[in-house]
């Protein structure tokens, strides 16, 4: 079986995702995770990007596509992340690409993504990937 990178559309296909959606976001819900998804798309155009390897979700990537007065239009990357016990196989370049080509199908001028400042492994990723860090993003937690 080969690996396909396609987006989750169906309730099985999201529910699928959760397992290494929830290594990056351990906070989520089993039971909370579809509907929440659902909610994201239907009130912020959310889009759920996935690699599966075997029929196995190795690698999920959460993202929206915008308009920002400052830069045009973007594709934002919220959430990305491979199943930690296959990092380093290419699973999360090979995912970017398909990123990439996400935002040129919609003629995204950008990709942002947001990464905590903690995060230096995948700093280091994302700039091999030809990421740069051109923005700092604030954040007011009251």
């Amino acid at each position: 079986m080969e690996s396909v990178i396609q987006h989750a559309e169906t309730d099985g296909e999201i529910a699928a995702t959760f397992d290494v959606m929830a290594q990056l976001r351990p906070e989520l819900v089993r039971e909370e995770y579809v509907p929440l998804i659902r909610s994201l798309m239907k009130s912020d155009a959310f889009r759920l990007l996935y690699l599966a390897d075997g029929g196995v979700v190795r690698a999920v990537a959460g993202y929206r596509l915008m308009h920002m007065l400052y830069c045009g239009r973007i594709l934002s990357v919220d959430d990305l992340v491979t199943d930690a016990s296959v990092r380093s196989r290419g699973y999360g370049a090979r995912l970017l690409t398909a990123l990439r080509e996400e935002a040129h199908k919609h003629d995204c001028r950008e990709v942002h993504l947001i990464s905590r400042v903690i995060r230096e492994r995948a700093h280091q990723f994302y700039k091999r990937e030809g990421f740069r860090n051109e923005y700092l993003h604030f954040a007011f937690v009251p």
